[in-house]
């Protein structure tokens, strides 16, 4: 029963006007889908690139761990404030935001970003790229929304949840294949940046969206786009639109905001601190701190399709949030025992990675579907509002996290400002002067005492005698070396830190992740606030009574066509959610 979607618009007004007059067919649908998934993994790609060379920012930039995150905050915080004013979308239409949205974000990716000498210029770029993102993080769920029944809802959402999952993945893919090749972090911008716009010029003129009649419609099978038709032509959008943060401020829809933006803390350390963690607390490389998280990123986005789809099969989204928001605590739990080990293996790591991702994908893109659902039963023709709320919510949860972060894991900036210098002077120490390290590292009181005094003709006899019967002629030989006193005054000027931050890192980071699994647990009851049935037979039923009151309105050959100012009130008679049970 499907309309072939046509456009008013012609020449360059195309690249602006995008409104469809109906409801499209299967093919250019999902056409549309495939585009705002794409836009929405580059945008993310961009987002969160930065994670990948985190180690290598921190210390061109000589930033503190604190300056660091304190940027990230700011950035999300600004993106929060975006999100929220995203909401403009049910009145202006969403394409639009995300077309040229994704073209500002590859610009400033490409040459602003890269542009930044300093540190306040890359704080404030990557400001202005978090402002633009919080606007799209709205705008292309709520496309998916639009093109979506609520039958397949899940699917349609794990579809776009995907966006930000493969956009990790791609972030992690190629900088683990490209650092060695392409050592400055600069260059991982540029490559983004340059993906972007490929991406954002092929949606610039590709991509419409239901015009906004059509759009503030409930549809919960496809058989419903003729009834569409019909109730946008008396649909009363002043009506429905008036007084939109009132009718959206509501506990179902701010509770479950704040519920997933608490269930999705582990996902956003893992994009922004999983490399710093894995480098310099777990002692992996930068390209295998990258190929660890491939496992995370795939694993997440396979597990949000098949889990989308069984959501749909049997038409229930409760029951899967519940499983899967326990299975990701455990995990999770887990994981922390396993980053108190200090040196855990690859395949450990891998293993707990996958898992996390798997659990966490069955609970998301169910939530993502109940959550639009739980907004349609407030009002339709308000989801961007709902979707914005969810943003903003989200947004200044993560920064507010992030600000706490650096306190609880304090052990970053020594670790990163100094850690490598202390790994090199330490090295050379040992290739040039190894009777001398070895000492040094068995005896360090020794040497600690000798180093009280500037002028080796000073040292008293006592001290000189024990040094000599303690660490040996050789290595006290080998102190006087200037290369060798270099290296030594480094390392005690530094070393102690790094040796403290070292061996305090695992519990810090373990205090954090027990955050992120605190969130998860205060999920679990926010779910029974939600829209939708727990058991499948109940929502079946429903299913199959709404299909057959939507028949009966819809014009056959036999019965004529409907009155074209015929009122169908489909947000009684078309929710998935319509029962709590």
């Amino acid at each position: 029963m499907a309309s072939a979607a046509t456009l008013q618009p012609f020449g360059l007004n195309r690249l602006w006007r995008r409104d469809l007059d109906a409801y499209p067919d299967t093919l250019p649908r999902y056409t549309y889908l495939s585009i705002v998934v794409f836009t929405t993994v580059v945008l993310y790609y961009q987002l969160y690139v930065a994670g990948s060379v985190g180690t290598q920012i921190l210390g061109g930039f000589h930033m503190t761990f604190l300056f660091y995150v304190t940027g990230i905050v700011i950035s999300n915080a600004i993106g929060a404030f975006a999100s929220l004013a995203a909401g403009i979308s049910d009145r202006i239409g969403r394409a639009n935001l995300v077309v040229f949205g994704t073209i500002i974000t590859s610009l400033i990716a490409t040459f602003g970003v890269t542009s930044a000498h300093t540190k306040i210029p890359y704080i404030m770029w990557n400001g202005a790229a978090g402002m633009v993102e919080g606007v799209i993080l709205v705008a292309t769920p709520a496309l998916v929304r639009d093109f979506s029944p609520q039958v397949g809802r899940a699917s349609a959402m794990a579809f776009w949840a995907m966006g930000p999952v493969l956009g990790s993945l791609v972030t992690s893919e190629v900088s683990s294949h490209t650092l060695n090749s392409l050592p400055t972090w600069q260059d991982q911008f540029r490559i983004a940046g340059i993906a972007g716009l490929v991406v954002s010029a092929i949606a610039l003129f590709t991509l419409r969206e239901l015009n906004a009649r059509l759009r503030d419609q409930v549809m919960v099978s496809l058989e419903e786009q003729t009834v569409l038709a019909v109730k946008a032509r008396g649909l009363d959008l002043e009506q429905a639109t008036r007084h939109p943060w009132r009718q959206m401020f509501k506990a179902d829809i701010v509770l479950s905001a704040i519920a997933i933006a608490l269930f999705l803390q582990i996902y956003y350390i893992a994009v922004a601190f999983f490399p710093i963690l894995f480098e310099t607390t777990l002692g992996f490389s930068q390209s295998q701190a990258n190929s660890l998280l491939n496992w995370y990123w795939s694993a997440n986005a396979i597990s949000l399709l098949c889990w989308g789809a069984l959501s749909d099969r049997f038409a229930v989204r409760k029951p899967f949030m519940l499983v899967g928001s326990i299975m990701t605590c455990v995990t999770t739990i887990t994981f922390i025992h396993k980053v108190g080990e200090g040196t855990p293996s690859f395949a450990s790591i891998a293993t707990l990675l996958v898992l996390i991702g798997v659990w966490s994908g069955a609970t998301f893109a169910p939530w993502m579907a109940g959550f639009t659902e739980t907004v349609e039963r407030r009002n339709p023709a308000l989801s961007a509002h709902g979707l914005a709320i969810w943003g903003w919510l989200l947004r200044l949860i993560v920064s507010a996290s992030f600000l706490v972060l650096p306190h609880v894991v304090n052990s970053v900036t020594p670790l990163v400002d100094d850690g490598p210098a202390v790994q090199t002077h330490a090295a050379a120490t040992a290739k040039a002067f190894p009777q001398l390290y070895a000492e040094l590292q068995a005896h360090p009181e020794v040497f600690a005492q000798l180093g009280q005094y500037s002028d080796p003709t000073k040292i008293p006899p006592a001290v000189l005698n024990h040094a000599l019967i303690t660490v040996g002629p050789t290595a006290l030989s080998q102190l006087q070396n200037p290369a060798a006193q270099a290296d030594l005054k480094y390392l005690g000027a530094h070393a102690p830190a790094v040796q403290a931050a070292q061996a305090k890192a695992p519990t810090q980071w373990q205090h954090w992740i027990w955050v992120c699994a605190a969130g998860q647990i205060i999920f679990i009851p926010m779910i029974f606030l939600m829209a939708g049935y727990w058991r499948p037979r109940r929502a079946r039923e429903a299913l199959a009574r709404r299909d057959a009151e939507i028949m009966s309105l819809i014009p056959t050959p036999a019965t004529g066509a409907h009155d074209a100012g015929a009122e169908i009130d489909l947000a009684a008679h078309s929710r998935v959610d319509a029962g709590p049970t």
